[in-house]
């Protein structure tokens, strides 16, 4: 099974990024992380220094690549006229 640092790294290779581009990409989800974190989680598991990628490493990445590669979304607006007229909405004025 593959691991999470595993999963990073060949999607660095897949997308050519360095490692400049996947800080930029966690820095668009809020993710601080160091270049020397960000080697380490690159290190091959025998190598000293070598540190596990967390769930939530690997959760932002993927949510900074989205929008690194689309854009961000703008928020839906709500109209709330709208919302009032929906069916089965009991908000009604008496």
């Amino acid at each position: 099974m593959l691991s999470n640092n595993d999963i990073l790294k060949k999607l660095r290779v897949a997308l050519s990024l360095r490692n400049d581009d996947i800080l930029e990409i966690l820095a668009l989800v809020d993710f601080k992380i160091t270049k020397g974190a960000l080697g380490d989680l690159f290190r091959n598991e025998d190598q000293p220094g070598y540190v596990e990628a967390g769930d939530q490493v690997l959760r932002n990445f993927l949510n900074g690549l989205i929008i690194y590669k689309r854009g961000k979304l703008p928020a839906p607006k709500l109209n709330i006229k709208d919302a009032e007229e929906e069916p089965g909405n009991d908000n009604k004025d008496e």
